[in-house]
């Protein structure tokens, strides 16, 4: 968004006062009314587009500005649609059940709470989807706590920083690949690249859940089993079902762009399922637009497992496409310019920049409560800050994970934060000390930043 050119030149109060207006109206509306972010955004589109006419700015030349926004995250768009298609394949080859069913055999009386951080980190990998694994078998685990007068401050912990570790690695994780498109680098650079800070925040964060663990604890498996047992009956667990997985390792390795492994990893995932499935070309067709519908009978096995497909992408490509397009007015308009003025003397070393990416996702989620926005607004405001200190985009990539996606569910009135205290009847506030992976992933990468650790210059 850089390369758009602004039109005017506000005073910094104009400018602040304006993205003030604008937060409040996303704020309110996601924290207080409970809307979809969807609305609050266009509703801060036509504000803006007002303000652009007020200051004298063609309806053209914003229109091109939204347009430009938006181009510029098209390779996002398709990579979602792909991600889509990916997962219900993944699902129908067995590919998804099966890491399930191993993610299941993990659990044991020992160390309880480093195995629900564990299997939560397996399962939100596998499926992409922090909310979905928090919904299903994060309700499971904190059943199973209660059963055996576990912490369930730090069970819910525990699964919020499996959950999100997931959300954060998983090549089928929405926010992982707009973080990896906005700043135009390859899906698997970036998650390779975050591995620097992530694998120490998930050993850390291991030992503190294995340490605080009861010493003495029964796990009644029977739950767990029966989920196994479900998955078995319903002919989804297969050893060939882990080949759609090997084929993505490998096309990774191998550097292949994100578009291409996406479409050979469900290739030959669609190619496995003939082995266990009777589906015709039309099923076929329809799985892959709207998603695989499971009917075990079992409502964790089914919520995990009822996903994917086109159509489920639609939501967040909507919203991406708002996102880009308020952002392409608020370049457009000179606003993020104005105020980045101010603090431009500010960034002058790696830390310091590294620093005030950081705090401005963690300021964005705080305030407006919104994951995507948090990725997309800092990415796209610190881009050029980066390019000037000759940083490799994957260190800006990074810290928009490290400091944006992981720290949402850490707010009590954000989208995440407000969904999860509901579906785990534990608040944001209880369970935030005990979210391990969320607070030290902010933390890691400051540190990195100033220690000039594992930092990628171009």
């Amino acid at each position: 968004m850089f390369s758009i050119e602004a039109k005017t030149k506000p005073s910094v109060f104009e400018a602040l006062l304006i993205v003030i207006i604008v937060i409040s109206i996303i704020s309110i509306a996601i924290g207080k009314l409970g809307a979809a972010p969807h609305i609050p955004i266009l509703l801060s589109m036509i504000l803006l587009i007002f303000y652009g006419l007020l200051k004298r700015v063609p309806f053209k030349v914003l229109e091109e500005s939204m347009r430009s926004g938006v181009f510029s995250g098209i390779g996002a768009i398709y990579i979602f649609f792909l991600i889509g298609i990916l997962i219900s394949s993944w699902i129908v080859s067995g590919t998804i059940p099966t890491l399930l069913y191993i993610g299941f055999s993990l659990v044991s009386a020992s160390f309880f709470y480093a195995i629900v951080f564990i299997i939560t980190a397996i399962i939100g990998t596998a499926i992409g989807s922090s909310l979905t694994t928090v919904a299903t078998i994060g309700v499971a685990f904190v059943s199973i706590a209660g059963a055996i007068d576990a912490s369930l401050v730090l069970t819910a912990g525990a699964i919020v920083s499996g959950a999100f570790f997931g959300d954060k690695m998983s090549p089928l994780s929405d926010t992982t690949n707009l973080a990896a498109s906005i700043v135009n680098i390859d899906l698997f650079d970036h998650i390779k690249n975050m591995c620097w800070t992530t694998i120490p925040a998930f050993l850390i964060s291991g030992v503190l859940y294995a340490a605080l663990s009861p010493s003495v604890a029964e796990v009644n498996n029977t739950t767990v089993a029966f989920y196994q047992d479900s998955l078995q009956a319903a002919n989804f667990v297969h050893w060939y079902a882990i080949v759609p997985l090997l084929v993505l390792i490998v096309c990774t390795f191998k550097k292949m762009p994100a578009f291409l492994t996406l479409i050979v990893s469900s290739l030959a995932a669609l190619f496995l399922s003939i082995f266990h499935t009777s589906l015709s070309v039309s099923d076929y067709s329809a799985i892959l637009y709207s998603g695989y519908v499971s009917e075990t009978g079992v409502e964790v096995i089914d919520s995990l497992l009822t996903r994917g497909g086109i159509s489920s992408m639609f939501f967040t490509i909507m919203l991406v496409v708002l996102s880009l397009s308020m952002g392409g007015l608020l370049f457009a308009l000179g606003i993020i310019q104005t105020l980045l003025s101010k603090i431009e003397g500010l960034l002058k070393s790696v830390g310091a920049l590294i620093t005030g990416t950081a705090f401005t996702a963690i300021g964005i989620n705080i305030v407006v409560g919104e994951q995507y926005l948090s990725i997309l607004l800092t990415g796209e405001a610190f881009k050029q800050q980066y390019r000037e200190l000759g940083l490799h985009p994957k260190n800006l990539s990074r810290v928009m994970e490290d400091a944006g996606t992981v720290v949402n569910p850490l707010v009590p009135w954000s989208v995440c934060g407000l969904f999860i205290a509901s579906m785990l009847d534990v608040s944001v506030i209880d369970y935030l000390p005990f979210a391990f992976f969320c607070l030290l992933s902010p933390v890691l990468t400051i540190i990195f930043g100033w220690l000039n650790l594992t930092i990628t210059r171009n």
